[in-house]
């Protein structure tokens, strides 16, 4: 932006230049060109000020402060050593100082393999320390072992960073140019209910537009419903034979997954109706009007039952089913054959791509598309159409090949280049019963998810009621809380876990209010609210106090929790970079026994034993 300040202002003096000379034919034309320019400069500067009001206000990456600063000390310790390691790290211990690099053991492999030199890591360590430029951050350092550099920061900086974020609230690193994140996530199939399989996909989907949408980026969260396909052919004719008046009357269709079973074991078992949903798909798929309404009818209502699921969880989405693509595929095809990238293979036109085993089927042999057709087709949308910057695909695990497949022929066909755009598959593992087998019913089905969240409220409910809540709050509050707990404990369970692993599902831990759970750090937050009006101090009254006192960092609870607080952001850019959002669940679990440390040992509040106050 400062440059094209720069370029535009010195077009703006070369157009007056020219406007005085009387050289143009048309001097209404060099002043419309002016204007616009003007306008331009006008824009740029003003969003460069914004961005930097926003940037001053923001919170401070201190990792990436103390990066920066042991990049320089390396670069004038060892000018010749091209891309050294640079490894900064919170230390676990306070003996250890607040932050340590421990670059040095790098540096020594480094030197001895590209120069021969065998120098210790003591010896690198100590050099890197006296190189250290002037900063506002570091206190003192200090080498340890065989050459880790403890870092101590200085008081004074935290304190300064706490009254900022008091003051300016909890505002994320600035992330430049504002991109554009495409997450597909949920994707349940019309016609079939959600099951516990959807559960993973749709929090942790969820949870990522969040995080992405509080950094500054712009999200689209899209539902790649599986709304198009031959199943239809067998729903529409069984719908047919059930309710033959449906285009006059709505169809009563209360059990939507017991009207499939149905239409699948007539499809297995009746020649005649077998061909029928064949001849419906035909007439589906050349957009036959009677035909799209019975499709229509079915797909409202599986998206009103999905729903019911989004409101519990709090949950929002743009649906852009498998139908939404149907257009595009013809094209997609016609592209990767223009492009020589098809063989024919049995009559299915197959593409292979370089690295993987299986090729993608874009086209059946009775001319049919196939998922490979739909996910390029939506592929290529959101990169063409959408622009995505950066796409996240929320799928388990089990799809990962295929993806990976997809993903490659868009590169391979030059849709993208991931150096420019990244293009991801955020995978997770399954969800285990106690028995840490797959989580099934008793009679073995697939467990409802609807039928999950309704016991996950019943369990809330009890623990709210041994507890003795049910006493004290309102029926209102006693709702909010049984939902806020439910909810909220089901949802933190699995964010909690690493999503590659599986995870046990169990009511009994999710509920549990000791260790790492929703419902202790639910505990936490209510206590700090309960301080806070204990202390009657209100927003202003902090805002004041933080720009005109200093908070004191004595005792050594209160530095570990200042500390505590300002490592948020280097969790932030951890999670936007890998997405493995557990690792924010532990950060605000140690925030939260940080915090209870520092209540323990240092009184926020305290009454008078006389008058009460």
């Amino acid at each position: 932006q400062e440059n094209e300040i720069k370029l535009l202002t010195a077009e703006i003096e070369h157009l007056k230049n020219f406007g005085c000379l009387g050289v143009s034919p048309s001097l209404e034309g060099l002043r419309d060109e002016n204007a616009k320019l003007k306008y331009r400069l006008n824009f740029l500067q003003k969003s460069l000020q914004e961005e930097r009001s926003k940037t001053a206000k923001s919170m401070i990456n201190i990792n990436s402060c103390l990066q920066e600063i042991f990049g320089a000390a390396i670069q004038a310790a060892y000018p010749d050593l091209e891309n050294p390691p640079l490894v900064v790290t919170p230390s676990q211990q306070p003996k250890f100082g607040d932050y340590q690099c421990n670059s040095a053991m790098g540096i020594t492999q480094i030197l001895l393999k590209t120069k021969e030199q065998k120098v210790s890591p003591r010896e690198i360590a100590e050099k890197i320390s006296k190189n250290i430029p002037a900063n506002e951050c570091i206190e003192k350092v200090e080498i340890a072992g065989p050459g880790f550099i403890n870092v101590h920061l200085r008081k004074d900086f935290v304190s300064k960073q706490l009254s900022s974020l008091l003051m300016n609230g909890v505002q994320p690193p600035a992330v430049g140019k504002r991109k554009k994140v495409v997450v597909d996530f949920s994707s349940p199939n019309i016609a079939k209910e959600m099951h516990v399989g959807h559960l993973r996909s749709t929090i942790i989907g969820e949870s990522m537009c969040r995080l992405f949408e509080f950094a500054g980026y712009e999200v689209l969260r899209l539902n790649h419903l599986g709304d198009w396909g031959t199943q239809f052919g067998m729903l529409i004719a069984h719908l047919q034979d059930k309710f033959p008046d449906y285009l006059t009357v709505s169809p009563p269709i209360g059990d939507l997954q017991a009207f499939y079973k149905e239409s699948k074991r007539r499809f297995d078992t009746e020649e005649e109706f077998k061909k029928r949903a064949y001849q419906c798909v035909v007439l589906l798929q050349s957009k036959n009007p009677d035909f799209i309404k019975a499709w229509e009818l079915i797909c409202d209502v599986s998206r009103k039952e999905f729903q019911k699921i989004y409101n519990c969880l709090d949950i929002t989405l743009i649906e852009r089913g498998e139908s939404f693509y149907h257009e595009m595929m013809k094209d997609i095809v016609k592209e990767f054959e223009d492009k020589g990238f098809v063989q024919v293979d049995d009559g299915r036109k197959i593409v292979f791509v370089p690295g993987f085993p299986v090729p993608l089927t874009i086209m059946k042999s009775d001319g049919g598309y196939t998922y490979d057709t739909s996910d390029l087709a939506a592929l290529k949308h959101r990169l063409w159409e959408e622009k995505a910057d950066i796409l996240i695909y929320v799928v388990d695990s089990g799809q990962s090949v295929h993806l990976q497949t997809v993903f490659a022929a868009g590169q391979m066909i030059g849709w993208y280049d991931p150096k420019v755009t990244r293009v991801t598959h955020a995978a997770f593992g399954v969800v285990l019963g106690e028995d840490k087998k797959k989580f099934k019913t008793r009679s073995g089905d697939t467990v409802r998810l609807i039928d999950l969240l309704e016991e996950g409220l019943k369990r809330a409910m009890d623990k709210l009621k041994d507890k003795e809540r049910d006493k004290v709050l309102t029926a209102e509050e006693l709702k909010a809380a049984q939902t806020s707990v439910a909810f909220g404990c089901i949802k933190y369970a699995d964010l909690s876990h690493n999503r590659l692993n599986d995870y046990i599902f169990s009511f009994d831990k999710m509920l549990d209010d000791r260790g790492n759970t929703a419902a202790y750090l639910l505990y936490a937050f209510t206590r700090i609210r309960a301080i806070a009006r204990l202390a009657n101090i209100d927003e202003q009254m902090l805002q004041k106090a933080a720009r005109e006192e200093v908070v004191i960092l004595d005792h050594e609870k209160e530095w570990k929790l200042g500390k505590c607080i300002l490592r948020f952001p280097e969790i932030l850019q951890k999670i936007l970079e890998d997405l493995l959002l557990h690792t924010l669940c532990d950060y605000l679990y140690e925030l939260a026994t940080t915090f209870t440390e520092f209540y323990d040992n240092c009184y926020c509040v305290e009454k008078d034993r006389q008058s009460g106050e």
